[in-house]
């Protein structure tokens, strides 16, 4: 009986010390793009449509989940809006926004795509895109955005 309360706790304490890697986002952009590091503050303003042009002159091409939960947080977060502000802002620049179902499809937008950047979780990283650090910090490393 002692030795399986031990056994309980150890297991308690190993689950609470991993951390849920579940909706861990990243910021990948297309691999033209040289931009490597971001300000959160300026990732919200391109995100608001504040900012339409990249550094080199090219456009700003959003791509987002049509549903992702994960994502709306990051952009609630980013951009110090509810839900529901997002979703206007977003319905608002519908047309300079493109949107898919998946992370798979976000890769391949922003990969095919000159100026593109999005969100997808962090296991759906490939070579075929570039990953942002977010106020010089990398997916997965404390306060790279909101896990």
């Amino acid at each position: 009986m002692k030795y399986q309360r031990i056994l309980c706790l150890l297991a308690c304490v190993a689950f609470l010390a991993v951390p849920c890697f579940a909706h861990h986002m990243a910021v990948v952009v297309n691999k033209d793009n040289a931009v490597q590091n971001i300000s959160s503050a300026h990732l919200a303003k391109l995100f608001k449509g504040e900012v339409k042009k990249w550094a080199d002159g090219k456009n700003v091409v959003l791509v987002l989940h049509s549903s992702s939960p994960g994502e709306m947080a990051t952009l609630e977060h980013l951009t110090k809006m509810t839900e529901a502000e997002v979703k206007a802002l977003l319905a608002s620049h519908e047309d300079s926004i493109r949107t898919v179902s998946s992370d798979a499809e976000v890769v391949e937008a922003v990969s095919s795509t000159p100026g593109a950047i999005g969100f997808v979780e962090e296991h759906s990283i490939t070579d075929r895109v570039g990953i942002v650090k977010v106020d010089g910090k990398l997916p997965l490393e404390a306060g790279y955005l909101p896990h």
